[in-house]
């Protein structure tokens, strides 16, 4: 007799329950994958199929592709013996230099001072002689062109640095003047018997505060009595006409001062304010500017640190509330590129660049697009059509703030006519479109011009200082009104400035540099020192990578050195033959030719 068995007691509940396993509806319906001898009605459907195979990208035969003119280098096959050696000297990493361009050694009549270009006589006009300039190059076709000398030393610049060519001093440029320009001996007083042309002086300004004069030579007469000219008087007169101001390098020459938007001028009829071409009255009861009136021009920049955040786009004006004229002395001052070869033109080698060329943006402002329907405009971007200021998406319409121009007549300052000029610094300057040429660098020669422009027998005179004619207020001299000089040097020779005795000399040294008014002739005597150290920094860096590339073509030895001195005092030209080697390889010198016009 079975005996019952009692129910086993349940347990707890378990601590987790277990979970089915999972199973495809084969498992679950207990069918054999294969037919077998117990199974043979297998349904062939329930078979277990192979996994698929991936499927392998069809390439093309090495024939095909030779065939077809595919390169059939493998780039991705690694090496199989990867090369581990390093190299003896690590490149430095790229920076912005100028374009090097490879000559063969210069002759010897180029290691001579650049001749002056030669004058021939053309007119007689306020008891000056008037010539024209010829036998000299013209910056024009999107170049400009400037003196060089070969210099032995430069042997990594490839001879040749910048220099000038006489007379040396501040004056007009015979490079940045119209072609039918005429010249003083001097190279201060020009006039045209053509239509209104323009000539710029060879110093700009690009920070600080500046002045100089232009004294009218011929152009409106006086009146006979006290009471100004009337505009249909002037107009009427025949000593032609004049107009002054300052221009930038993309003004363009063959137009009077303040044609563009690279320009800021003054009419000599009625004293008239002109930019865009669009006169405006300036001067109290349209009073004009006759011959024998030295008219005053202050041009105020602000310092080149604000400039940059202005074209970079960082300007805040509630921040940057100063022109900051005087700012700390920077731990890094701005780079100057200059991309020069050297051509020769007429015996005379120079160097060519590619010149900056005008703005769409700033050509649209002078020029504006005939009225577009309400739907348009508001489908515009209104930050784009806003005027020009410090913040405007165009750079080349941003303005700079605390920069202006001030008038003076015969001493007396008539007024401020113009504030807010437009910015100059790249990428507000743009460099012309042609092959090789870059945007974005500073040649160190971006800035505003001292211009003049002349009109049908119109001659006036420039004066840089420091000797003025009619100077204003507080125009800083380089000697104090005592006779003593504004910087003296102690005994240890470091430059110390001594307390002039004059109150007025008291106030002006008071003030940093930049903050005084200045004749431009200072500037120019700036101007030549950055030329000098520019080409002394691209001589260093030219030899530095040079001595990293090729140590035994350095000249680490002294051995080119001594050639150099060698080349330097040598008459003949088997010594400067000799330095072939040195001075590298490369193409002849390009001749050029320009036409007359």
């Amino acid at each position: 007799m079975a005996t019952e068995t009692s129910p086993r007691p349940r347990s707890a509940t378990p601590a987790t329950i277990p979970q089915k396993r999972p199973m495809n509806l084969d498992d679950e319906q207990h069918i054999p994958a294969v037919s077998s001898p117990l199974n043979p009605d297998a349904p062939p459907s329930r078979a277990r199929k192979a996994p698929a195979r991936e499927q392998r990208e069809k390439k093309e035969s090495l024939k095909k592709r030779e065939a077809k003119g595919v390169d059939t280098t493998r780039s991705s096959t690694p090496d199989a013996k990867p090369n581990t050696k390093r190299s003896k000297v690590e490149k430095p990493p790229d920076v912005v230099r100028p374009v090097r361009y490879y000559t063969k050694p210069p002759s010897q009549s180029d290691f001579d001072a650049p001749r002056p270009p030669l004058f021939n006589p053309v007119l007689t006009k306020a008891n000056r002689d008037f010539n024209e300039c010829f036998e000299h190059i013209s910056n024009k076709k999107s170049f400009r062109y400037t003196n060089c000398i070969a210099d032995p030393a430069f042997l990594s610049s490839r001879w040749f640095r910048q220099t000038d060519a006489e007379p040396f001093e501040p004056r007009f440029s015979f490079q940045e003047a119209s072609s039918h320009i005429l010249f003083d001996s001097a190279g201060r007083s020009i006039t045209t018997e053509k239509g209104f042309r323009m000539a710029r002086a060879n110093v700009c300004a690009r920070e600080g505060r500046w002045y100089y004069e232009c004294k009218i030579l011929s152009g409106v007469k006086p009146p006979a009595h006290e009471t100004s000219l009337t505009p249909q008087s002037a107009s009427s007169t025949d000593g032609g006409h004049v107009r002054l101001g300052w221009a930038r390098r993309e003004a363009n020459l063959d137009t009077p001062v303040g044609f563009d938007a690279y320009s800021y001028g003054l009419r000599d009829v009625s004293g008239q304010k002109i930019h865009l071409s669009r006169p405006k009255d300036f001067v109290p009861f349209n009073e004009s500017f006759c011959e024998g009136d030295v008219i005053g021009l202050e041009l105020t920049l602000p310092s080149l640190a604000l400039h940059r955040k202005v074209v970079e786009g960082s300007y805040n004006k509630a921040v940057d509330v100063s022109d900051d004229l005087d700012p700390h002395p920077a731990a890094e001052a701005s780079d100057f590129v200059r991309d020069r070869v050297p051509i020769r033109y007429k015996g005379v080698v120079y160097f060519e660049q590619f010149e900056y060329s005008s703005s769409k943006d700033l050509e649209d402002l002078m020029n504006p697009a005939p009225s577009l329907s309400n739907a348009a405009v508001a489908a515009k971007d209104a930050a784009a059509t806003a005027p020009p200021n410090p913040n405007h998406p165009s750079v080349a319409l941003r303005t700079l703030p605390f920069s202006s121009i001030k008038i003076y007549k015969n001493g007396k300052l008539l007024g401020t006519p113009f504030t807010d000029l437009f910015a100059f610094l790249p990428p507000a300057s743009k460099a012309a479109t042609q092959q090789g040429a870059r945007d974005g660098l500073d040649d160190g020669m971006l800035g505003y011009f001292p211009a003049i422009s002349v009109f049908r027998g119109g001659a006036a005179e420039i004066n840089f200082g420091p000797e003025f004619w009619c100077p204003p207020s507080g125009l800083a001299t380089s000697v104090g009104d005592d006779g003593q000089d504004a910087d003296d040097y102690d005994m240890n020779g470091s430059a110390v400035a001594l307390a002039p005795k004059d109150p007025k000399t008291q106030r002006q040294h008071s003030q940093g540099k930049n903050s005084r008014l200045r004749g431009m002739g200072e500037r120019y005597v700036e101007q030549i020192a950055e030329d000098i150290v520019y080409d002394l920094i691209d001589e260093v860096d030219f030899w530095m990578l040079d001595a990293m590339e090729n140590p035994d073509a350095a000249g680490t030895d002294g051995t080119s050195t001594q050639k150099a001195q060698s080349a330097f005092t040598a008459t003949g030209m088997e010594t400067v033959e000799g330095l072939t080697q040195l001075g590298g390889g490369g193409g002849e010198i390009k001749e050029i030719v320009q036409e007359e016009e």
